[in-house]
């Protein structure tokens, strides 16, 4: 069976650098290339303060996707979406890790897929436990009317809400909306206290020290409650499963798969 050939995105990153760890352990990949722009033009094993590996880095995703069958991309908001396009353009597949992007580029993304006739893959968070969260939520929702989601996060992460609570929220709008007894419109003092609209839900997004990305969401029903909750922890390690697992899949489908819980039932 041949192997697949991977292109990374980010690779030089804190969790690029844990999938490149992951894509060398794993028999059914070849890592191809590799795109870091203060590194290009180096090895990624110099790169990354190693032993060469034979595996260039360039500044573009076009310049890398030379005989790559699937694209990896954890880099950020402002250029996932660009460099999604760029990969099915060219018959590649992407996974795609990184966080900020919404519905609109994600129909975007699906439809470009679509046109190529190759596969895409997206999660706001690619733990086989965070995508749990994704699929007991969504059964949740079927059953208690109200939500609401928090969204918590390190103090410096630039973008909110997170990409798990932002996948979660539009989820949970393909169930239906939540019950809201009191409109937001009508409440008094300061009504932005009650967190931001997205797709329906009332997202909170607290950015603190101490946290790297967790998100729960809590359902309310008479005289009771359900809150389920993912939590991150201080390393990458969690994820690396999870993105395996898409690039060995992305190219099975057309079309773009949103959600991991969604891949695994693929």
């Amino acid at each position: 069976m041949s192997t697949i050939n991977l292109a990374i995105a980010g690779a030089t990153g804190w969790t690029g650098s844990a999938i490149v760890d992951g894509a060398l352990e794993d028999p059914g990949i070849t890592l191809t290339s590799a795109i870091a722009r203060r590194a290009a033009g180096q090895d990624l094993g110099v790169a990354l303060g190693r032993d060469a590996l034979g595996v260039p880095v360039f500044g573009t995703v076009e310049e890398a996707l030379e005989g790559v069958d699937v694209l990896v991309d954890f880099t950020s908001h402002t250029y996932a979406k660009q460099a999604a396009l760029a990969a099915l353009e060219r018959g590649v597949s992407p996974v795609i890790g990184s966080s900020g992007l919404g519905a609109a580029d994600f129909a975007e993304i699906d439809s470009a897929a679509r046109s190529a006739g190759v596969g895409a893959v997206a999660s706001g968070n690619f733990s086989i436990t965070a995508a749990m969260l994704l699929a007991g939520a969504e059964l949740a929702a079927r059953h208690i009317p109200h939500w609401e989601i928090i969204d918590y996060a390190k103090a410096a992460k630039p973008d909110a809400p997170s990409g798990t609570a932002r996948e979660l929220a539009e989820r949970l709008a393909d169930v239906r909306a939540p019950r809201v007894d009191l409109p937001v419109d009508q409440v008094a003092g300061h009504p932005e206290a009650r967190g931001a609209e997205i797709a329906g839900t009332r997202v909170h997004s607290i950015r603190v020290p101490s946290f790297v990305v967790s998100t729960e969401v809590v359902f309310g029903a008479d005289e009771e409650r359900l809150s389920i909750r993912h939590d991150a922890g201080g390393t990458a390690t969690p994820y690396v499963t999870g993105v395996l697992l898409a690039v060995a899949r992305a190219r099975n489908h057309v079309g773009l798969i949103r959600g991991l819980d969604r891949l695994l039932l693929a």
